[in-house]
């Protein structure tokens, strides 16, 4: 749960810096980096509920079988029929 709440904190941090650097407005980047994870939030939520749709299913099915058509390589371990929505950690 620490390396989640870091994380988060420093995306917040990430993104007022940037935005700021960009516009040169602290309002603009206060605005952008609290709106920016409320509709991030909402359309994760639409992602998730539509994911396992019959339609998003046979899109990535065909996208897997378009992959290994053209010579994509797959990660090592998978059939390349299915993408993960489950993060992966490198620690």
């Amino acid at each position: 749960m620490a390396k989640t709440a870091t994380f988060g904190i420093m995306h917040v941090g990430t993104s007022f810096v940037v935005t700021y650097t960009l516009t040169g407005s602290y309002t603009v980047a206060g605005a952008v980096t609290v709106v920016e994870p409320l509709v991030n939030t909402a359309m994760h939520y639409v992602f998730d509920r539509h994911w396992d749709h019959p339609r998003a299913v046979a899109v990535r099915a065909r996208m897997a079988r378009a992959t290994r058509w053209i010579g994509v390589p797959q990660r090592s371990g998978t059939t390349g029929d299915h993408f993960s929505t489950k993060a992966r950690s490198i620690t």
